[in-house]
């Protein structure tokens, strides 16, 4: 089996996956960023296909931008017109021929990533 790449965000404040946030993808090459795809994560929080897939998984530096702004607005009742965190970036490397996850947890003042599995 080749490499590839899922995500999936929870939103900690409510204690729910985090559905309909917007995930822009992007390489880097010779420090430019070139965008690959945009995704929305579905009522389980996840995309319903891989970020990037066996077919076209490559080595190289990437980032996901997460919309977290737009998707918090979406509670306005709850947390207010002031947004606190808008797009939250996770830049990071791949470098072996494996499945790479990269889960962003998530709530309207902070955040956490690692590579999960």
């Amino acid at each position: 089996m080749g490499g590839f790449l899922t995500t999936h965000a929870l939103d900690t404040s409510r204690g729910t996956p985090a559905a309909n946030l917007k995930i822009d993808f992007f390489e880097y090459i010779n420090g430019r960023s070139n965008v690959i795809c945009s995704l929305v994560t579905n009522a389980d929080g996840r995309t319903d296909k891989p970020v990037l897939t066996e077919a076209d998984f490559r080595f190289g530096s990437f980032e996901l931008i997460f919309h977290v702004g737009d998707y918090f607005r979406q509670f306005e009742h709850r947390y207010g017109e002031h947004i606190f965190l808008d797009l939250v970036p996770v830049r990071f490397g791949m470098s072996e021929n494996k499945h790479y996850h990269v889960p962003l947890l998530v709530s309207p003042f902070g955040y956490s990533t690692y590579r999960g599995s």
